[in-house]
């Protein structure tokens, strides 16, 4: 008999843990409980749908549950985008009252009279001024308590209440040394920090934040998660699905729920079989293409800004790399939005594959214009030409067919649009694979490995799994040891043979196919020339003869 399912995997809002499977974050609550308990003034600014709401929530719910001493008022600015300050402040003491009677209801205890008298008669009158004699006058009606303010969605806050409401929290963040301030502790939540906020660039006046950082998920908090499930239910996830879930999302709290929406609810997979990484790639496939809030969110804010597409080309391409500062602007917005990150050698990454792949697809056209040169002339059933007999992939002949293609279409791939020149080997094996795959049955996912100029391309097809890895050309050694990388990430993924694809820019070209056995494992490599120019500029650099790339006789 099947175990009956109380919870869910939530992705619409905060996360309640009686109605939601949650990640405790016990560490990262232990750190902000400590802080607050201390009178710190905690700013965290983190990308929308990454668990802030639910953190603050349950970390507010936390506290006055073991220290009623403390007294949560928790607020969210999200409305108050572009309202006057005649309309602001005049609403925001309306919120505020309203969560102090919801704290005493809660409590069980009756709002004292004094309290009332002065929350029935009290106001702020639009300014700064009003609102730091309010809370100096409800600290001392509030009989020790300790106020402890938590301000959602602050990016909302009206351009011109920013500098005042700041100073404000200041002057009485200072008061600390010889009183207890109210509010003692403050939590301020949003997306954008506060310098980029400060929108006339002055030196900020909110200069006594502690900056708090809420991870993504780890791996094993996304095992701790789906055990959840699975001691509810009883259906077990098998390991490598959660593994490649986590490289998939980086964590990211709000795709790590969707993919789990997915494989239990809406793939009507039987609890009684065990959740595979065959069901994962149809998961992966379906986000890959659906059009849910994260991927809304994730493609307005790339563009939102005409810059951002060329810095995230250049970055998506993985060639030359970029590298991160947060005194660029644009790198900042974009860090701000969760799309890009500082990678480990502190270059530019984009933050997971899932939103690389997104990205590419909203800037890189639907066609590259060369679709119809895939297959020779003599093909005969298509793509299913590279069918074994027994139905699975011939990896082999179906990369020895677009190293052909390359040399079919010559110059053409530079006229393949907004396409980087030095990224156009990747994009068309890319699109040739997916394209590949798609009639084949075959599901295909991004990887993208610690180290510059990597991407592998990992290919699920009846149970079995093939890894394409690309690069580009940087010297013999470095392509020799891309050999040695990939039989490692071989051993990792349990494949036993790989497909290495070198695209060499340079002048003159060395192309190569060579089979090697590494570790065990068999490797197919390509050394694969991109054309630098069009026939008539090569022409004229060779004399007035123009050249084609031929394959050493018995390379293959």
């Amino acid at each position: 008999m099947e175990k009956r399912q109380t919870r869910t995997f939530e992705t619409r809002g905060p996360v309640m843990p009686e109605r939601n499977y949650v990640v405790q974050r016990g560490e990262e609550l232990a750190d902000f409980i400590n802080r607050v308990r201390m009178g710190r003034y905690i700013v965290l600014f983190a990308p929308r749908q990454t668990g802030k709401t639910t953190f603050f929530r349950t970390a507010m719910r936390t506290l006055s549950a073991e220290e009623p001493v403390y007294f949560p008022i928790q607020l969210n600015f999200e409305r108050y985008e572009n309202w006057p300050l005649s309309e602001f402040y005049p609403d925001l003491y309306k919120r505020i009252y309203e969560q102090i009677k919801y704290v005493f209801r809660i409590r069980g205890i009756a709002l004292p009279k004094a309290l009332s008298r002065f929350l029935e008669n009290g106001h702020l009158n639009g300014n700064q001024f009003t609102l730091l004699d309010f809370f100096q006058e409800l600290g001392s009606l509030l009989d020790e308590q300790r106020v402890v303010l938590i301000i959602d969605e602050f990016d909302g806050i009206p351009r011109e209440a920013l500098p005042g409401f700041l100073h404000t929290l200041r002057d009485i963040y200072l008061t600390k040394d010889f009183a207890t301030p109210c509010p003692y502790s403050v939590g301020i939540v949003g997306i954008k920090g506060i310098t980029q906020l400060n929108y006339d660039r002055t030196i900020s006046p909110f200069n006594i934040q502690d900056e708090f950082h809420l991870r993504n998920f780890t791996p094993a908090q996304v095992q701790e998660l789906f055990g959840q499930y699975t001691d509810e239910v009883g259906q077990p996830f098998a390991p490598e699905v959660s593994e490649t879930l986590h490289r998939q999302t980086a964590g990211q709290p709000f795709l790590v729920n969707r993919l789990a929406q997915i494989l239990t609810e809406e793939m009507r997979i039987p609890k009684t079989e065990t959740i595979t990484l065959s069901h994962f790639a149809d998961a992966h496939q379906k986000i890959l293409r659906e059009d849910n809030v994260n991927i809304q969110h994730l493609r307005a804010n790339i563009r939102e800004n005409p810059r951002f597409e060329s810095l995230l080309t250049d970055i998506a391409s993985d060639e030359k790399g970029v590298r991160f500062t947060l005194d660029n602007e644009v790198m900042l917005d974009l860090a701000a939005y969760g799309v890009i990150a500082a990678g480990t050698d502190g270059m530019c990454e984009i933050v997971n594959p899932i939103y690389r792949y997104r990205i590419m697809q909203t800037f890189q056209p639907l066609f590259n214009g060369l679709e119809q040169d895939y297959l020779p002339e003599d093909t005969h059933a298509g793509f299913l030409d590279y069918l074994t007999p027994e139905g699975h992939l011939d990896m082999e002949s179906l990369l020895d067919n677009f190293r052909d293609f390359i040399a079919r279409v010559g110059f053409r791939i530079l006229q393949v649009p907004k396409i980087p020149r030095e990224s156009v080997g990747q994009h068309l094996l890319a699109t040739y694979l997916d394209g590949f795959v798609h009639i084949a049955g075959a599901h295909m996912y991004l990887e993208v490995p610690t180290g510059r100029g990597r991407t592998d391309l990992v290919i699920l097809h009846k149970e079995r799994k093939y890894i394409v890895e690309l690069k580009v050309w940087g010297g013999a050694g470095l392509y020799e040891a891309g050999k040695q990388q990939l039989a490692a990430y071989l051993k990792l993924e349990g494949a036993v043979e790989g497909y290495y694809v070198v695209f060499d820019h340079r002048s003159t070209p060395e192309p190569r196919v060579e089979t090697e056995t590494i570790d065990g494992l068999r490797i197919r490599s390509y050394v694969i020339p991109v054309v630098q120019g069009r026939p008539s500029d090569l022409a004229e650099k060779q004399g007035g003869y123009s050249s084609r790339f031929i394959y050493p006789v018995g390379a293959v």
